[in-house]
């Protein structure tokens, strides 16, 4: 059955954030996400987690900065990663290390690093090349941590202009780079909102093992997986029968608070640890 993380930049944000970990886990949950971590300490985190006997999943590498206070900002001032960025390899390498610093003192098994948005000025080629050698780097850098990266396609209608769109593009930089720590994060709303065929690209990619975390939200707001296009108990159920064995991130924002839409969580595919 897939194990449900609770994502905590998106859920419980009625709380401070590090009230948000003790809510999550007074409800069930045995493990958490979040976007990004860098406005704490790693050591304060870490100490949030081991009190409430949470496992921390997935988060991402900084969206940008060349230092830590750049980093926690990075986000808010409009960054959305720079894996794909000719001339801006030394800030992603100096990112990729913190995020496994952070990973480390953690205890987390994955980090994701956002691909970039496409300068107007550039030539995909380039912006392909650049993103094949940072993976290469970054997969090496990680495996001697034993930290897993990830790579996510993000839809265009969310963030217009994204390096990363569709799964296929995502699961070429891997087969490229063939490095076996580097895998794809599949969030399931954006793959909808962008491609649709869910189902069918759900049988296509978790077979190949390259698959490293699925995320999940409504479709086509983004609130709790209980309605709208996709309909969750049988996507639960293939994912069961597709043999992962991984963390699905509930990555979607609560239409009136975290813990009273939690219901959907009664499907018998689903659970929390």
């Amino acid at each position: 059955m897939p194990r449900c993380a609770a994502n905590l930049s998106l859920m419980y944000t009625e709380l401070p954030f590090l009230a948000r970990f003790g809510a999550a886990a007074r409800d069930g949950f045995r493990a958490v996400e979040y976007l990004f971590p860098y406005a704490y300490a790693a050591e304060e985190l870490a100490q949030q987690l081991v009190q409430h006997g949470l496992q921390q999943v997935l988060f991402n590498a900084p969206a940008g900065g060349g230092n830590l206070a750049e980093m926690a900002q990075a986000w808010e001032a409009g960054r959305r990663g720079s894996l794909c960025m000719p001339g801006e390899e030394a800030q992603f390498r100096e990112g990729v290390w913190q995020a496994l610093h952070y990973a480390q003192v953690l205890g987390c098994p994955r980090i994701h690093v956002m691909a970039g948005l496409v300068p107007h000025t550039l030539a995909r080629e380039a912006l392909v090349s650049t993103a094949h050698e940072n993976l290469r780097w970054a997969a090496q850098a990680a495996a001697d941590v034993g930290v897993e990266v990830l790579v996510a396609p993000i839809n265009g209608r969310d963030m217009p202009g994204y390096f990363l769109q569709a799964q296929d593009q995502a699961h070429s930089l891997v087969q490229t780079v063939a490095a076996p720590n580097l895998k794809v994060q599949m969030n399931l709303y954006h793959c909808q909102v962008m491609e649709g065929d869910v189902a069918t690209k759900l049988r296509t990619y978790l077979p190949t093992g390259r698959v490293g975390h699925i995320q999940v939200a409504g479709v086509p707001e983004g609130h709790e997986p209980d309605g709208g296009e996709l309909h969750y108990p049988y996507l639960f159920d293939l994912i069961d029968a597709l043999g992962y064995s991984g963390w699905v991130g509930c990555a979607y924002r609560p239409r009136h608070g975290t813990s009273q839409g939690l219901g959907w969580m009664a499907h018998p595919a689903c659970r929390m640890g």
